[in-house]
Order: structure tokens, then C-alpha cells, then sequence
């Protein structure tokens, strides 16, 4: 990745040498998952439970086959090596190692982590992390989150740790854990605890140390060694250490400074306690939970008297702290022995300086014109996005047949039908960008497609290879279809793959045309699939099916439509739409250099107009997805008699037509020949196919504008989402209209079905449950329909205007609507005249002690309030909030003599 003069710091430099996933100063990084228990990975099940196969309880007693997880975490890109901070405060029936949660079935909206921590900071190569955990000086309250949880229906808040009262007068402590590298391999690592509570409290910190467990399982008997170093080999007075030894890594040291005393290494085995788990005999001295069992139960026997296994943890024990007191311990890791030096002057002076990079480097990345509040919320966004990176091992063969010294899995798992059965192929062992710390730490297609677009204003080079790795051939089904999620490879997400690769091309500055046509080309497959796989007709209408929305529909859209009938989707259709001119837009940046793209861009151009004809007049069998009494885009579910039914309901489902525009300049005529002949020749014989192209002269020459909508219907359908009894929420867009709060009710295949407008958690379990799109406002696609109003707007430009709020009177342009969409998804997450931000809504985040003035990036937000739900963590696609913060627009008419740059016209909706 070349890097612009106007970009220079230390941490830009770092970047421009570490242009792979392989580089050094990426080898290093946050990538331990905050939960690996409960996860499909790890499920081994014949019912595929993930929950109940491999619960939290388990977590402590039994090797993980895929991953490992913690708190604070760092390993190495493969998660050979992890590093990661325990603690007891001499009251937990278990070490605190992981964050606690409960499982799918367990909480009242679905799985939910019932722990608080925040990423305070990172740079991208890691160089410089931050991140805070708030540890609660009494018992934790396993069973009573547990218990209360199951007693509460869906009508009902989630019942949190605060809730408990154990956090009440601040008695906690508060972790902070920082690592600052000072050179690729050379990672100092410190772990600060305050006591904020009125009282002294005991404190025990474990920082530990351990290999993932690869060596069981049979497919690789090489077994890494961890053995801690005593005198005479250790030479230096003032730490104690472990030396690891890997085949593939080398040999490491890990050191840890001596407090007041010597530390105390523990080590044991990672492996399964099969006595307490199987009542079976274990095969290992000493087993994962060798620690746990000494600090926690005394049980001395549970360590390695000779100090040699594969897990080991730094014992510190602070007997009493003192309110406001802060306790610390120093650790480092290096290829070079640890001696005296290794905590001299040069460990404060490598911290001071990584801080001071990191400074520098969010310098340059946040425009000047951010006010301090917006700064915050940009950095804590983008230290959320930069944390949330994981590494992810499957290799879905070995998964579904087994491992050779393991009992083999059910039969039922290599069903054909069963889960991920024909995803065989896939074979992943890659850092990368997950939704969330916790709920969700696999990835999912789309959301990661939304997180390279943040990523790029901070990272390009790694949100270009996140969004190229879902197309490698060990991602991508042969058949040319992206895997969705670990839960079902085979669900359907939005194609939005495209449109991400289009922004990150931008944001990087326009001048990696290699990543363009390595993206294209993959894309090439993967539309080909949709289009055989769910335009079934050829009608040029689609049928998606769930698209990642999860309870939008009045039946579960993720299932066969009623009795064989057929539901054609507005929003597929759309979305398919919307693919295509991404795909244009990509093809004719590639045209004005190599011509021989130009076919391409026709393609897309034929492929994008059939469907708008579809969706513009009678769709498949002559039915229409427009309703011109309504002024609205609905699904349609199509009966084996050729009847049909139009389900009239008003959600986003029915915005998303807006999404599919591109504005071609008047500089298409010159650079597209075929483009601009194969578009004559349509306007002069199929006159049908381009009813509605709009075409106006200026004085460069024509422009023409392809949307799914004409003026008419785009100002209909707007009237509707800039509706404040509608769609328009103080904080954007909701995903369901508000005029449902009256039930809608209507017969489907003789069945009443309902929908209501539920602007906050879901009352249906459908789809899961965890999620709801019947209200509440989403960050994504929020995002891209302000992007396609300034699209719009390149087009119309101050010619035309839209009443923003509907019935206020005041009118806006295209530009100043996006513009007001994006103010209010900021304004989530800025502080009202209260001091609180709308996004903490009623839970304890909201509250005016400074000690909770740390921002919660949520899965979604009340479409009244803004509170933010769902996930806790989901800093992946809301970090789009960093997005809005520093784009800048690319703008205007550029000259032809920069034809690559001029492309971005053609996309348009680049910046404010």
C-alpha cells in the first residue's frame, strides 16, 4: 500500500511495510475471540445445539478444537500462542478467564454477554492497544442473571449485571490492559486495576500464557512446549518467565515483572479435564483448569511441580487495595531472553512512544473539522472495529468427518442436509473481522462488507483482503455463492460485496486497479449465481428469501413460502438491482484504461435495465411489486393458480428500489463506445427497456441517470420515509413504518397473519428472535440509502428538493436529505442537553458518573428512543459511524485527463 505524503506518521509507515496478512507488524494482535464456547465450531452434537454441547460451564475444564478465547487477548495471526489477563477477587467459584454470557435460549431476547468492557484504543497494525474490563469485587452473580433472565417474557427488558446491584457504589475494579509493540515480535504488555469502590478489596491478576491445543486431535502430534524458567537459567532478579517453544513460531519468552516478591508461575496442561467432564481417566498430569484449581481450591497438585506444560499463568496477589488505589503489573513478550533490561528505562519509553504514534496517526485520519465529542466517538469506533478482529479456523471437512483420535461425529453430519454438508470445501484459518466481541464472533458476509468500509479510512490494504477473502477459493462455494455465516454457510445475505469494494477503491484513494479486477472477477461468479439460483423464472424478479432482515416479513422468509407458493421479493429484486450498477460502476473505472472492460459495463447495463423493467411494470406473470394507490414497493407472494397477493406492508423491504442509482456523466459517450452504442441502439429499438433512463443536456454533454425509480415514484416513496409517522425517527430511518403501531392484519393462504410496529426489542421468535427489523432503526442500510440520495443528487442536483420532515414545509436537495440522515445516526451517539447519550437509552451506561462515559456500539436502535440494542458489541457495521465522521466527498466534475479518478462520479454518494 503506498501511502500519500499528506498521510505521514510513524503508524502510516508501518502500514506502507505491511502490506499482507503475513506482514510482521500484523503477526500480532487482538485476534483471541472473547467466546468460543457455544459456537458451531466447537459443536459436536447429533442435534446441532452449539448452546448445550459445549456450554459456558465447560469452558474452564475442556480444550477448545478450533480457537481459544479470553479476556484482553493477543496471539499470533494463526492463535498458535495466546496472551490474555484472568482474575479472582477471592469470592468467584472460577477464575474470571472469559466473559460470561447467556445462551440463545436463555435470555429473554436471545443470547446475551451480562459483562461491561470496552476497546479504549488501537492502531491498525496493533502497534498501540488499549482496553478497558470492569471486574465486580463480590461473587459474580452466575445464577441470579441465569434465573431472573428465564423468569422474564420477550415484553420485558433484559434483566443486566447492574441490575444485580453488585456494581452499586462503584465496587469494581476496573482493568485496563495495554500492549504497545517495540518491535514486530517485541510486545510490552501492562495491566492497571483501580479500585473505584469505598472500601479495600483483595485482587489476584493472571496474566496468562498458553499454546491452543493442535496436538490432540490427530492430525498433527507435534507439541509445542512451555516451560517456565528458573535460576540458574534465569539470570535476571527482578521477573520471572516462561520460555514457549513452536515449531512454527519459535522460541518466545515471556516475562513478568516481580511486585514486592517473586511471582509465582503456574503451569499445566491445556487439555480436557475428562474426570470432571466424561468421568473418565485424564491422560495428563495436569489439565486446562490447573490454574483455576490452585489459586480458587488451593489444590497444589493441579500445577506441574517442574514447571513444564502448555498453559501458565503469573500469579499476583494484592491482599487489600485501597479505594482509588491502582495496581499494576508489567509483562512483556520477545524472541530475546529476558534479562535486567527487559523492564528498564527502554519498556516506559517504548509505551510513551506507541501512545504518541497513535496520536499522530488518528491526527492525520479525523478531518480537522470534528469537534471533540465527534473525535471520541470516531476513535472509540474505530479501536471497537480494530479489537473485533479474530481469528477463525474451520475446515469444514474435518468438522463434518472428524478427527482421526477422536470418537467419530454422528452420522447425522454428513447428511447432505444437515449443517454446512455441502460446504465441504471451505477451509479457513485467517484473521478476520468479526461483528461482534461476543454474540457473534464468526463472521457474517454482509456485516463484514460494511466493516471494510470503515476499515478502509484506517487500514485499506487489510479491508481489501477481508472483502477478497470471502472470494477465495476456500471461501466461496464452487458455485459461485458466498458463505453467509457459520450457522448456515448456505443462507442467502445481501450481495452488498460490490458495492463495499467500490467504496474501499475510493476511500484508498482510486489507484488500486488490481484489487478492482481481483474483486470483479470473483463478483463475476457469485452474480451469476444469484442470477440462476433465485431468479428461477428468468422474470428478473428475485426471491432472496431471509437477507439477513431477520422478522421483517409476516412469515419466516427463510422458509418455503406457504403451500408451494412463491414470494417474489422488492427487496431481493432491489438488492439485484442495486448489485449491478455496483458492478457497472466498477466495470467502467476498468474501461477507461483497458477498453476491453467496457463489455462488461453493457452487461450490467442490459442485466440492471431488465430488471427495472420488471420492477417498474408488471414484474413476473404480470404482477407488480409497485402499488400506485399506495405509492409503495411491497413483496408479493405468487400462488401456484397465478393469482397473487400483494403483502402491504410498509418496511424497509419498500426503500430499498432507492438503493439501485448510478449517474453516468456526460464523459461516458467518449470513454464507453460500446457502452454508449449498445444504450443508443436499446433507446432506438427497445424504447420498453429504458422507460424511465432519464437523459439531461449540460453544457459537458449529456448525462443520464439509471434508477429502479422515476422522479415521480422516488418522491412518493421518499413522502413515506421522511414521514415522521412513518419512517423518520429522530435518529434515522426505522425499519418497519410507525404506523403500525395498530397491528396490521391480513389472511395469507388462509392463516391471519399480524405485524406491529415494535420500534425496540422483538416479541417474535422468529428467525431466532435475537434481532428485530419490525421498527427499530439499523446503521447499514440507513448508510446506503443516504448514499444513494446524494447519488440522486449528482443527477438532479439543486433542481429538485423533497420535503424534509414530510408536511414541515421545508424543502431539501437530495444531498442535504443524506446529509440530514447522517446527523441523525451521529447523533446516537452524542451527548444531549441531559449529558446522556440517546444510544445508552435506560441501562446503567446513561448514567452521569464519569466512570460510564464509555460508548456502547449496538446491533441496532430504538426507532423512538435510539437506545441501542441487540448485540452490545456490534462496533462492526455500527463503526459506520466513524465512516460518516471522515469521508470526504470526492466531488464534481473532474478532468478527462484523470479518467480512473473520474469514475467516482459515476458512483456518486462519495462524501458530504
Amino acid at each position: 500500500m503506498s501511502i500519500p505524503d499528506s498521510r505521514s506518521s510513524a503508524e502510516h509507515a508501518r502500514l506502507a511495510e505491511s502490506p499482507k496478512p503475513s506482514s510482521p507488524w500484523r503477526r500480532w494482535g487482538p485476534y483471541v475471540s472473547s467466546r468460543q464456547w457455544g459456537t458451531v465450531r466447537e459443536d459436536y452434537s447429533s442435534d446441532g445445539d452449539a448452546w448445550s454441547y459445549f456450554p459456558f460451564e465447560h469452558s474452564h475444564l475442556r480444550a477448545y478444537r478450533w480457537g481459544e478465547d479470553g479476556i484482553g487477548g493477543l496471539c499470533d495471526r494463526y492463535g498458535f500462542l495466546n496472551v490474555a489477563v484472568a482474575m479472582w477477587n477471592g469470592k468467584d467459584p472460577v477464575l474470571k478467564e472469559r466473559l460470561f454470557g447467556l445462551t440463545n435460549g436463555e435470555g429473554n431476547h436471545g443470547e446475551d454477554v451480562k459483562e461491561y468492557w470496552w476497546a479504549l484504543d488501537s492502531t491498525p497494525t496493533h502497534s498501540w492497544m488499549q482496553l478497558l474490563y470492569r471486574y465486580p469485587q463480590a461473587e459474580f452473580p452466575y445464577a441470579k442473571l441465569k434465573e431472573e433472565n428465564a423468569k422474564r417474557d420477550r415484553d420485558e427488558r433484559e434483566y443486566e449485571l447492574a441490575d444485580t446491584g453488585i456494581l452499586d457504589e462503584n465496587r469494581f475494579f476496573d482493568v485496563t490492559v495495554t500492549y504497545a509493540k517495540a518491535s514486530p515480535d517485541d510486545v510490552c504488555m501492562v495491566v492497571e486495576a483501580t479500585n473505584h469502590g469505598p472500601d479495600a478489596a483483595p485482587l489476584h491478576l493472571l496474566p496468562q500464557v498458553w499454546f491452543r491445543n493442535s496436538w490432540t486431535w490427530g492430525r498433527d502430534s507435534r507439541k509445542p512446549t512451555l516451560r517456565r524458567l528458573d535460576p540458574p537459567e534465569l539470570f535476571a532478579s527482578n521477573l520471572s518467565a516462561v520460555e514457549c517453544t513452536h515449531d512454527f513460531l519459535g522460541r518466545i519468552y515471556v516475562s513478568a515483572e516481580s511486585v514486592d516478591q517473586p511471582t509465582r508461575v503456574l503451569v499445566c496442561e491445556n487439555e480436557s479435564n475428562a474426570a470432571v467432564l466424561w468421568h473418565a481417566q485424564n491422560e495428563t498430569a495436569t489439565t486446562k483448569d490447573g490454574v483455576n484449581q490452585r489459586v480458587v481450591h488451593g489444590d497444589e497438585s493441579a500445577v506441574a511441580a517442574d514447571g513444564v506444560g502448555t498453559k501458565s499463568a503469573f500469579w499476583y496477589v494484592f491482599d487489600s487495595v485501597e479505594p482509588g488505589q491502582t495496581v499494576s503489573v508489567r509483562l512483556r513478550m520477545s524472541p530475546d531472553q529476558p534479562g535486567e533490561d527487559t523492564f528498564g528505562s527502554g519498556f516506559d519509553a517504548v509505551l510513551a512512544d506507541r501512545r504518541s504514534d497513535a496520536e499522530a496517526f488518528y491526527d492525520v485520519v479525523l478531518p480537522n473539522r470534528l469537534d471533540d465529542e465527534e473525535r471520541f466517538i470516531a476513535r472509540r469506533a474505530f479501536a471497537g472495529l480494530l479489537w473485533g478482529k479474530q481469528v477463525y479456523r474451520y475446515t469444514v471437512e474435518h468438522w463434518i468427518d472428524g478427527d482421526p483420535a477422536e470418537p467419530m461425529p454422528p452420522a447425522e453430519r454428513a447428511d447432505r442436509h444437515a449443517r454446512n454438508a455441502t460446504w465441504r470445501h471451505l477451509a479457513l484459518a485467517d484473521v478476520i473481522s468479526m461483528p461482534d466481541d461476543w454474540e457473534y464472533p464468526w463472521f457474517a458476509a454482509w456485516d463484514l462488507a460494511f466493516h471494510c468500509v470503515a476499515l478502509a479510512h484506517v487500514d485499506p490494504a487489510f479491508a481489501k483482503e477481508q472483502l477478497l477473502l470471502l472470494c477465495r477459493e476456500w471461501a466461496m462455494h464452487p458455485n459461485g455463492q458466498l458463505p453467509a455465516y457459520e450457522w448456515a454457510f448456505g443462507d442467502v445475505n445481501p450481495p452488498v460485496h460490490a458495492w463495499a469494494a467500490w467504496q474501499v477503491y475510493i476511500i484508498d484513494g482510486l489507484r488500486d486497479r488490481d484489487f478492482l479486477i481481483r474483486i470483479f472477477t470473483k463478483l463475476l461468479l457469485n452474480f451469476g449465481w444469484w442470477v440462476n439460483r433465485k431468479d428461477l423464472d428468468g422474470s428478473s424478479v428475485f426471491e432472496g428469501g431471509f437477507l439477513g432482515m431477520d422478522n421483517i416479513g409476516l412469515f419466516d422468509r427463510s422458509a418455503p413460502p406457504p403451500e408451494g407458493c412463491r414470494l417474489e421479493q422488492s427487496d431481493a429484486t432491489s438488492w439485484m438491482a442495486f448489485y449491478c450498477l455496483e458492478m457497472l460502476k466498477i466495470s467502467v473505472a476498468l474501461a477507461l484504461e483497458v477498453k476491453a472492460w467496457d463489455e462488461c459495463a453493457t452487461k450490467f447495463l442490459e442485466h440492471f435495465l431488465s430488471i427495472a423493467q420488471a420492477m417498474r411494470r408488471f414484474g413476473s406473470r404480470d404482477i407488480s411489486l409497485w402499488d400506485d394507490e399506495d405509492g409503495f414497493y411491497y413483496d408479493v407472494l405468487v400462488h401456484p393458480d397465478r393469482s397473487y397477493q400483494r403483502l402491504r406492508v410498509r418496511s424497509m423491504v419498500g426503500l430499498l428500489p432507492i438503493l439501485a442509482v448510478a449517474h453516468a456523466p456526460a464523459w461516458t459517450a467518449e470513454h464507453l463506445p460500446d457502452f454508449t452504442a449498445r444504450l443508443r441502439w436499446l433507446q432506438a429499438r427497445r424504447p420498453d427497456l429504458v422507460d424511465g433512463l432519464l437523459d439531461q443536456s449540460g453544457d459537458d454533454g449529456n448525462h443520464a441517470m439509471l434508477s429502479l425509480m422515476d422522479p415521480e415514484r422516488l418522491e412518493r416513496v421518499l413522502s413515506r420515509m421522511f414521514d415522521e409517522g412513518e419512517f423518520l425517527s429522530p435518529f434515522g430511518i426505522r425499519s418497519l413504518s410507525a404506523s403500525y403501531k395498530e397491528p396490521y392484519s391480513t389472511e395469507v393462504v388462509g392463516q391471519q397473519m399480524e405485524i406491529d410496529y415494535q420500534p425496540g426489542e422483538s416479541r417474535s421468535f422468529m428467525f431466532g428472535g435475537n434481532s428485530n427489523w419490525r421498527g427499530p432503526i439499523w446503521f447499514p442500510v440507513n448508510v446506503l440509502l443516504a448514499d444513494s440520495l446524494r447519488i440522486y443528487d449528482d443527477y438532479f442536483g439543486n433542481a429538485t428538493t423533497f420535503e424534509v420532515p414530510t408536511g414541515s414545509g421545508t424543502r431539501l436537495t437530495a444531498a442535504q436529505a443524506a446529509a440530514d440522515i447522517d446527523r441523525r445516526l451521529i447523533s446516537l451517539f452524542r451527548k444531549g442537553p441531559d449529558g446522556k447519550r440517546p444510544s445508552d437509552g435506560e441501562r446503567i451506561e446513561s448514567s452521569t458518573d464519569p466512570l460510564w462515559d464509555h460508548i456502547t456500539f449496538s446491533e441496532y436502535f430504538d426507532g423512538d428512543t435510539g437506545e441501542g440494542l441487540g448485540a452490545t458489541h456490534q462496533t462492526g457495521w455500527t463503526a459506520l459511524v466513524a465512516h460518516l465522521l471522515c469521508r470526504r466527498r470526492t466531488g464534481g466534475e473532474i478532468a478527462r485527463s484523470e479518467p480512473v479518478k473520474a469514475a467516482a462520479d459515476y458512483g456518486g454518494g462519495t462524501g458530504h
